[in-house]
């Protein structure tokens, strides 16, 4: 994204909310708010009328849910990446959405650079994974039943190489950290990658990261 501008589409029905995140965004570099939306009914619209590369979205909205906008969202055949906001990490829905293809979640009182990082970090391919977030929403969730069983068949159709790497991936290393670790160039990283993302039909690496939960390896 070196050089470009990464549009983004604001939706929360709170209209304070919105306004303070495109303020937030409109003055940070190579940011710029394309768009609002205050409904999940409307995001479909409003990507139809605005190309985006990030939405930020709210979870709780009284007609359409953030989780069914993200799963609308990222059907669409350019689909853009989704940071979902939330309140601290008491709202179970953010797992659901992540399954939805979410690329992570930023707390709704996150300083102003950390949101306009978030979005730059997505952008480029990175998911935003707070270890400690993630894994205490995780670990509360449910599991559903066979969820175990599924995904370690899945993560076992892998070859030896992916299976390190999605394992890493799902410790919530990014590219330039697995490489080194794994001795591998960034471009090998995500090349493979992209072949697991292919063998297993999932979205993106936030949903690698919830298979290797599922499975217990992480």
């Amino acid at each position: 994204m070196a050089g470009m501008t990464i549009r983004v589409l604001v939706v929360d029905d709170d209209a304070l909310v919105r306004a303070g995140l495109t303020m937030m965004l409109d003055g940070a570099d190579g940011v710029a708010v394309v768009g609002e939306a205050a409904d999940g009914a409307e995001v479909t619209e409003a990507l139809d009328t605005h190309p985006t590369d990030v939405v930020l979205m709210d979870l709780r909205m009284p007609r359409v849910n953030g989780i069914e906008a993200t799963r609308l969202a990222r059907a669409r055949s350019h689909p853009p990446e989704v940071i979902v906001l939330t309140t601290f990490d008491s709202d179970e829905n953010v797992l659901r959405a992540m399954r939805a293809g979410a690329s992570g979640f930023l707390l709704k009182d996150s300083p102003p650079a950390r949101i306009a990082e978030a979005v730059r970090l997505v952008a480029a391919g990175e998911p935003i994974l707070s270890p400690r977030i993630t894994r205490k929403l995780m670990d509360r969730a449910a599991v559903e039943a066979g969820a175990h069983d599924r995904a370690r068949a899945a993560l076992g159709s892998l070859s030896a190489r992916e299976h390190e790497v999605a394992l890493a991936v799902g410790s919530g290393s990014t590219n330039a950290e697995i490489a080194e670790r794994l001795h591998l160039s960034v471009a090998t990283v995500k090349a493979h990658i992209t072949r697991i993302l292919t063998k297993l039909d999932l979205g993106n690496r936030t949903q690698i990261a919830i298979l290797t939960h599922d499975a217990g390896l992480n």
